[in-house]
């Protein structure tokens, strides 16, 4: 995988060009929900989806995702994807994630952070330690260029325990690109950074293009019933 963008063709300097403005843009919508406020306690999941959202909306327009908006706290924040839960009431005191997968001009991102209410130590730690993971697995993702989605999930998984939690998810992150990406119908195990997919990461698609990937940590603790959540691009910086 080249490191410079000068080696890269023009349409693959276009394509990692838009993830990151892509992304950029997602990181300040986040960054909005923190400094306005949005995320505060005595409130729904489903009144925090909605209003960010709005903010959305109002800061770029958007109204089309590739995925569903998920706003998980308390015990919901066990729970993988998948899963479509009760909503939660966020309460004085917590952790809770946010995982969004917005559209910005035909091009993906998916960024998911962790917040939380309060000043619980487990809670920070557990918010800090998905970050600090993430950087893990993407240091460990650079420096093995023949690496394969299941060899990269199971290093998340080792993360998981380096840190003193549990893996919560059934995967560790998936294709991206420009919407909609790359599928294989039906298939929920090859584009997927998957414990039963062999795929070289770096392998190139049916177009011969490079594809791009994010990296997704989900750390549990089970006793505690929380979670904490960390996402964005694996294979652009």
């Amino acid at each position: 995988m080249p490191d410079e963008i000068g080696s890269l063709d023009i349409s693959e300097e276009k394509k990692v060009t838009e993830l990151r403005i892509a992304q950029n843009k997602a990181e300040r919508l986040f960054h909005e929900v923190e400094t306005r406020g949005l995320v505060r306690d005595g409130i729904t999941e489903s009144q925090l989806n909605q209003e960010i959202y709005d903010l959305a909306k109002e800061m770029y327009g958007i109204s089309t995702y590739w995925h569903k908006r998920i706003v998980r706290a308390g015990a919901n924040t066990l729970l993988p994807y998948a899963d479509n839960p009760p909503d939660h009431t966020l309460g004085a005191d917590e952790i809770l994630f946010l995982d969004l997968g917005p559209v910005f001009e035909e091009y993906e991102a998916d960024f998911g952070r962790t917040f939380v209410i309060g000043s619980d130590s487990v809670k920070l730690k557990m918010r800090d330690d998905v970050a600090k993971a993430f950087a893990d697995g993407k240091h460990y993702f650079k420096e093995n260029p023949d690496i394969t989605a299941d060899q990269l999930y199971a290093y998340a998984v080792s993360l998981a325990a380096k840190y003193g939690w549990e893996f919560g998810g059934p995967i560790a992150g998936h294709l991206i690109g420009q919407f909609p990406h790359e599928r294989i119908t039906e298939d929920k195990i090859t584009l997927y950074i998957h414990p039963k997919s062999s795929l070289p990461m770096r392998s190139t698609d049916e177009k011969g293009q490079m594809r791009h990937w994010i990296l997704e940590i989900h750390f549990v603790d089970r006793a505690r019933q929380i979670g904490g959540f960390f996402e964005e691009l694996l294979t652009v910086g």
